[in-house]
């Protein structure tokens, strides 16, 4: 059961407390928590400890020192083995036991060994010692539960009632038995004892409790006085910032002063605004009355590294609501570029730090990361986890296991299933594959796939959200290694940092940092010219006139289809036209019916509605319509009458709109201040509806502004360096949303020059060379081949020299394998020795460490053609045919995912001719209505939550691409082919 579900059922119940105890691990407490605090029940903090030389012990710190040292012990026992294990010993737990209650847990069977631990047991710990005992069901717990009576009261432990819940109600047997079986690797057919005999391992009753325990009611008492023992809360928890990089002499606040006012003269050479001075002494002022001063102090510091090592970083999110943060360097959105809103990022009402999110190139964000840990110390200094729970796929798979469906049959229930999708799978979708809809083991694999959905699978790292403090952070949540070397993570996720109100610093990685990093260097090294994000000549009407044609594969945030279709209809012209078309295609602005309105009134097609001057001036650069958080903020603001701690609660509210709806309990004042303020009651209706349309996926316009940025720039290198981007963006795959193949073909259409891997001329990355006209032409490298080996490639490159000459030199100077030189043949990367694939592959078998039985006994020198000079190419074996051009496109998509010479479909078209099929450039000409055919590799599916099942499928020919929409009926109807086929 999930944790909510535990407090909710112990409340209906009757219970004012409940102690919900994972084993070795606080990953759940956080949940259990919130969901206690909704349930308006306590929550016993406590833990499971399953030791390594003795019983397991119920551990329940009684206050916050003793909760700090549970959390240490934990630390202790997972630093010490891998991810996912932890190692305890009874000494350990001696160790740390200082205002612990613990609760020793008997094993399934009762002998002198544990009477044994019993006695050293109770002369360890004292009176915080304790005995469990629960009922079994199994036919003996009278004499059970009074034997273990018999010994708490020999060695003097109070006898505590308990019941070894595993779900909150009965009906969660089956899948108890299901994740049984995932634990143990085992199929429900073979678990046998694995697996308990009956449901009663649920939450029960008091009254059922005292029926239980009848002929032992002090341990009732004994449960109830230990849980008002246990008053610990995890409201307790104070965070504390770190108190670095402070100079000696000088408060957090005065360096954080002074560090502002100095990046400011350097952001304003001309002379600091008054506007500017104002407002940075405002959120300085602000920042000083709630202690965040350490928190910039931090992330500026962090920031500061970046650069120093040249790595490309911008802050986004509510930071660009900060001037105190573009001033620091953090972001590079100042007032010209976006409206600031200072208390969406910080507010003194919510009593909780600002987020300030920072993404650095997604190729050197360890470095940063491994100077944080530098900096702090893995005692202060963790990532935080994520919680990977079932999906639709995961669920069903892991499921199907433990039913015993074999492989085959899991592959094609598999391919029925959407993404993430938790759509049941209907009985017409088990037809579809050949399976039989009415098997009863089938169904019930569904069904408790279904079930098992969104239940935690494992702990994963958080993409980059970091927590550090000042003191030790195992005083706060277990710490353990991760997979990964070089890395610890803290056990708790993003959502439970915010439940506690957790420091958090997002250092993030994005892949269009590395991509124009490596684009600013090219340029250095080819074009001679210096850029940086902050120096690229803004406003140029050619890069504009190029979004506005939907020519922006590759460019950041605006190559989905989605963002394609609206390039030319919000015809880009000015950096603000950015900002808007960024947030425009997102779900909250589509489901509030907020776009073509823009639209209409943008391209004065439409009046705005005179909305009077306060709301004038919040809107009138989106025309009258709210397409921003900040928008929603100060509408309430200026025509509701909101503060501005209570337009954050509005900003919260939509945060979690479709989770818990909070956002109505907003409705009535929003309103009632709007009417009150002289506005219409139906506009002040109108207005919250749209509010409330987008509830849930509001974008704010900071983050916006500063996705902005990066858009404007990668299509400002796109358009006047084409090939330089290409290369740049190929060289920091995988990013994007689109595969080398449709980059190298974009390029191209960009008039680019695109040449083959070669054996004498490539590097590992892509590289730039000059043609005969003095253009940059694009020459694809090793790591664009499938399966090929960077130390293999070092190895090559390095002993080249002026080139190689043959096959057999390359051989033996670079000492490649068979294997290395196979995976290079296959990727016809020997065009400058004058052999393609085949003949290359064919020269390859008579290389090796060992001749071939084909040279046994002959000890003639090997020559450069690769062959002993005596014996004739003839008697090599027969004569090899030449390949033809679709053989080689075959084998360019199997060793490289893309091909230098004939699309797919241009050696199809001869077939799709007679079928009438359109190529699609003859999309534009066809007439409204008509039917027509279309074929093409399939480059993307997508399949948004707000399209009401929709999928939306991109086709690519060799003239072009074609936007396919397929409606739910037709999904349902061919959902293999739709999922499934790749032409």
């Amino acid at each position: 059961s999930h944790p909510h579900e535990l407090a909710f059922r112990a409340k209906e119940l009757g219970y004012e407390a409940i102690g919900i105890a994972d084993r070795n691990t606080l990953a759940g407490i956080v949940r259990a928590y919130d969901g206690c605090n909704q349930a308006e029940i306590r929550l016993i903090v406590g833990c499971r400890l399953d030791l390594q030389d003795a019983p397991s012990l119920l551990c329940y710190p009684q206050d916050r020192a003793a909760y700090g040292r549970l959390c240490t012990l934990l630390t202790l026992g997972k630093r010490r083995t891998e991810k996912g294990k932890c190692l305890l010993t009874y000494q350990d737990v001696l160790d740390h036991r200082l205002d612990q209650q613990l609760v020793a847990v008997a094993p399934e069977e009762l002998d002198a060994t544990f009477a044994t631990f019993l006695k050293r047991f109770r002369g360890d710990v004292g009176r915080h010692a304790h005995l469990a005992a629960s009922h079994l069901y199994r036919g003996d717990d009278v004499k059970r539960i009074r034997q273990l009576s018999d010994l708490a009261a020999d060695h003097r432990l109070p006898l505590i009632a308990t019941n070894d819940v595993l779900y909150h109600a009965a009906e969660r047997r089956p899948l108890q038995d299901v994740m049984t079986c995932i634990r143990e690797h085992v199929t429900i057919d073979e678990a046998g004892f694995r697996l308990l005999a009956n449901a009663e391992r649920h939450l029960k009753a008091p009254e059922e409790m005292q029926r239980l325990f009848r002929r032992w009611p002090q341990a009732l008492e004994n449960a109830a006085r230990l849980a008002d023992e246990c008053r610990f809360s995890l409201s307790e928890l104070q965070y504390d910032y770190p108190s670095e990089p402070v100079p000696e002499g000088l408060t957090p606040q005065q360096h954080l002063e002074n560090l502002t006012w100095e990046g400011a003269a350097k952001r304003y050479p001309d002379g600091i605004p008054e506007k500017v001075a104002q407002i940075l002494k405002s959120e300085l002022k602000l920042i000083d009355r709630l202690k965040y001063a350490p928190y910039f102090l931090t992330v500026q510091d962090i920031v500061r590294f970046a650069e120093s090592k040249g790595i490309l970083c911008q802050g986004r999110g509510s930071a660009a609501n900060s001037l105190v943060c573009y001033c620091l360097r953090i972001t590079a959105i100042g007032l010209d570029k976006a409206n600031l809103l200072f208390e969406r990022f910080v507010s003194s009402e919510r009593n909780e730090p600002p987020d300030i999110d920072v993404d650095f190139e997604h190729e050197r964000r360890e470095e940063v990361i491994q100077y944080i840990y530098g900096k702090y110390g893995r005692h202060r200094a963790g990532i935080a986890a994520t919680v990977i729970s079932y999906r639709h796929k995961s669920a069903l798979r892991e499921v199907g296991k433990v039913f015993g469906l074999t492989e085959d049959v899991l592959n094609r229930l598999s391919k029925i299933i959407w993404g993430w999708g938790n759509k049941q799978i209907t009985e017409l979708n088990v037809k579809e594959t050949g399976l039989d809809p009415s098997d009863h083991r089938l169904n019930q694999v569904l069904k408790l796939a279904q079930e098992l959905e969104g239940f935690p699978r494992h702990l994963s790292q958080h993409v980059g959200g970091f927590v550090i403090t000042r003191g030790n952070l195992h005083d706060y949540v277990p710490i353990e290694n991760a997979a990964m070397e070089g890395r610890t993570f803290i056990e708790w996720d993003k959502d439970d940092l915010d439940t506690l109100k957790l420091l958090k610093i997002d250092v993030l990685a994005l892949g269009m940092l590395t991509c124009l990093r490596k684009g600013f260097e090219l340029l250095r090294q080819h074009a001679g010219e210096d850029w940086t994000l902050a120096t690229v000549p803004p406003e140029q009407p050619d890069v504009y006139d190029m979004l506005c044609k939907a020519d922006s594969i590759g460019v950041f945030q605006v190559e989905s289809r989605a963002q394609m279709s609206m390039l030319p209809r919000l015809k880009p012209r000015t950096f603000y036209d950015l900002v808007i078309e960024v947030a425009i295609v997102r779900p909250g602005p589509i489901q509030g019916d907020m776009v073509h309105p823009f639209l209409r009134r943008r391209d004065g097609l439409e009046k705005p509605e005179p909305l009077g001057p306060e709301l004038d001036e919040v809107l009138h650069k989106t025309h009258g319509v709210p397409l921003f958080q900040e928008h929603a903020m100060r509408i309430a603001m200026v025509a509701a009458g909101f503060t501005p701690e209570e337009s954050d609660k509005l900003r919260r509210a939509m945060a979690t709109f479709r989770r818990s709806g909070t956002i109505w309990t907003l409705k009535e004042k929003f309103i009632n201040g709007m009417i009150d303020r002289g506005y219409k009651p139906e506009f002040a209706e109108r207005c919250f509806k749209q509010i409330e349309g987008f509830a849930d996926y509001g974008f704010p316009e900071s983050h916006a502004a500063s996705f902005a940025l990066l858009v404007y720039v990668s299509a400002w290198m796109k358009c006047r360096y084409p090939a330089i981007f290409a290369c740049a963006i190929l060289n920091s795959q995988p990013m994007g949303f689109y595969a080398p193949a449709q980059l190298v073909r974009d390029a191209r259409d960009h008039g680019v020059e695109v040449r083959p891997v070669d054996v004498n001329v490539s590097e590992w990355d892509n590289t730039l060379e000059r043609g005969f006209d003095g253009r940059l032409a694009l020459r694809l490298g090793f790591r664009e081949i499938y399966g090929c080996r960077r130390e293999d490639v070092d190895k090559l490159t390095a002993a080249r020299g002026f080139g190689y000459r043959s096959l057999h030199e390359l051989w033996r100077k670079s000492g490649l394998g068979p294997a290395a030189l196979e995976t290079l043949a296959k990727a016809d990367a020997f065009g400058s020795l004058d052999l393609d694939r085949r003949r290359a592959l064919w020269q390859i078998h008579a290389l090796g460490e060992r001749q071939l039985p084909l040279f046994d006994g002959d000890q003639a020198t090997p020559t450069d053609h690769g062959w002993p000079s005596h014996i004739p190419i003839e008697d090599l074996g027969a004569p090899l045919p030449e390949m033809s051009v679709g053989e080689h496109v075959l084998e360019d998509y199997h060793a490289l995912g893309l091909t230098l010479r004939a699309h797919p479909l241009k050696l199809l078209r001869h077939r799709l001719q007679p079928l009438k099929v359109t190529p699609n450039q003859g999309l534009a000409a066809a007439k409204v209505d008509s039917r027509i055919k279309v074929a093409g590799l399939v480059l993307v599916r997508q399949r948004p939550g707000t399209a009401s099942g929709v999928i939306f499928m991109t086709l690519e020919d060799e003239t072009g691409v074609a936007n396919i929409v397929v409606w739910p009926k037709v999904f349902e109807r061919f959902r293999r082919t739709v999922l499934a086929s790749r032409l």
